[in-house]
């Protein structure tokens, strides 16, 4: 049995060691120290945003974003229903509800024609989102500028969900940058990674500052422990961010791998019309985080998704489907969604992701077309 090939594993550069060494020569373990201090400035650097905290998770930071925007039960927020449930979790923590909206085929992203409908609607019923949640989907930008502009039009705060798209652009600007408050992920399987982590991103240092105190267990400054509010567990420790501080000295490299998995794959599948890829629109830049591609079964000659993706784990490679919407989970089928054209449920049917990972090898990629080349008779 060849050795596994995986969807998208970490890479590591070779300047973390040097970080978390760092960590324990100084004894700079807990969630503080100098390795969190400097990968914060060197997200704010590269994002261009004003603040960042650095956070135990991507899913944590979201959670905070809603806190800070006084999100509760009652409230009514925003999501694309084309995404990993961890952007729309935190909606329930909060005690709020979820409002779904489909993609668009241009970006397979939030659509801004379903979210000003449901806008409308939400309105004409009586109560306004109090967020919108805006989610970059496999490093490809959603239309932000739209989708931004028609939150200011209605007075509707933005959180926008970069988890998957560090290093990507809309325009001249990073993802991120563009909400009132952004999202990144480190998890593992992201272009950089802390093993685990994530970052709030911000233009207003209040709302950093406020995430702080909240992420550390919300102790008031007094000699004895004592809190006045509800605080958090959701520190990233000066170790982890010392991998993160070696990730992006490679980031850069990290996109240009990422993008070059995309180009060779675009290449060997040129001569097969059933398929296509993620899409990438100007204005925006993508860092191709995962290689997505679409199976038009009226052209497949009976392959489908499903025949690519058995085909792939009968050759020990990792390839995995487009998110599953939203509104067709069991644990939230039966929250409102808007998208009559179900676009999100067409591009769950024939998608899937191909191995992205930035050490593949070039064998590792001729394994990966072979298979699919095989399987359409190339």
């Amino acid at each position: 049995m060849n050795d596994r090939i995986w969807l998208s594993p970490p890479h590591l550069g070779g300047s973390e060691m040097k970080y978390v060494q760092e960590a324990f020569d100084t004894n700079w373990i807990a969630p503080v120290g100098e390795n969190l201090r400097c990968f914060e400035q060197a997200l704010c650097q590269y994002t261009g945003a004003g603040y960042a905290l650095a956070l135990s998770s991507g899913t944590a930071a979201i959670h905070l974003a809603l806190v800070l925007l006084d999100v509760g039960p009652g409230d009514e927020i925003l999501c694309p229903t084309f995404t990993f449930v961890a952007t729309v979790n935190p909606v329930l923590y909060q005690g709020a509800t979820p409002v779904f909206v489909d993609s668009d085929y241009a970006t397979w992203n939030m659509c801004p024609e379903a979210a000003e409908e449901a806008i409308r609607d939400r309105q004409r019923r009586g109560r306004l989102p109090k967020a919108m949640v805006v989610v970059h989907l496999y490093g490809q930008a959603a239309r932000v500028d739209r989708l931004t502009e028609l939150a200011a039009r209605y007075g509707i705060p933005v959180v926008e969900d970069a988890a998957a798209a560090l290093g990507s652009s809309y325009g001249s600007r990073k993802l991120g940058s563009f909400g009132r408050l952004g999202i990144l992920s480190f998890n593992g399987n992201k272009i950089i990674t802390t093993s685990g982590g994530g970052a709030l991103l911000s233009n207003e240092r209040e709302l950093i500052e406020q995430a702080r105190f909240l992420s550390t267990q919300a102790r008031d400054p007094a000699p004895h422990f004592q809190h006045s509010r509800v605080g958090y567990n959701y520190a990233l420790s000066n170790v982890l961010a010392g991998i993160g501080r070696g990730q992006m000295e490679v980031l850069e490299e990290r996109i240009r791998q990422r993008r070059a998995n995309f180009a060779f794959y675009r290449a060997a599948f040129a001569a097969i019309p059933a398929l296509s890829f993620g899409p990438e629109p100007a204005p925006s830049f993508s860092n191709r985080w995962l290689t997505c591609l679409l199976v038009d079964e009226a052209r497949s000659g009976g392959v489908t998704r499903e025949t690519l993706r058995l085909a792939f784990e009968a050759q020990n490679i990792e390839a995995r489907p487009l998110w599953k919407p939203m509104h067709q989970q069991p644990v939230y089928e039966r929250y409102p969604y808007y998208g009559p054209d179900r676009v999100a449920e067409d591009l769950f049917t024939r998608g899937l992701c191909l191995p992205s990972g930035t050490n593949l090898s070039p064998a590792d990629l001729d394994r990966v077309a072979g298979v699919v080349q095989r399987a359409f008779g190339r």
